[in-house]
């Protein structure tokens, strides 16, 4: 890959992620990025692929979320396609939710 082609993977990994802090988790009222739930971006071409987890593994609205965030991921310029793959490795707790997320949920910690 060219350092061009490079920048340019990074842009689109970068508004990809602006994108999805505009995905709401329905029962928490927080974005998934301040949740902590996205590990990685990666793109392949201008197929995307999202590395993430939930909350707990057997949330109701896995598939919720799925179809949200690839209908908000595939708006973004330079993307064709969305897939999504849950991990649950490292797991998932509140020590990855960001300070504005946990003040807004009442954890002070």
């Amino acid at each position: 890959m060219s350092e061009n082609d490079e920048t340019k993977t990074v842009a689109i990994e970068d508004r990809i992620m602006t994108t999805l802090g505009e995905v709401i988790d329905p029962e928490l009222g927080i974005d998934l990025v301040n949740l902590g739930l996205i590990y990685r971006i990666e793109m392949i071409g201008s197929y995307c692929r999202i590395y993430m987890t939930l909350t707990t593994m057997g949330c109701p609205l896995g598939n919720v979320l799925a179809d949200q965030i690839s209908d908000a991921v595939t708006t973004v310029d330079g993307v064709t396609g969305c897939e999504i793959h849950l991990v649950w490795e490292p797991a998932w707790d509140i020590d990855k939710m960001s300070r504005y997320a946990k003040v807004a949920l009442g954890l002070h910690g």
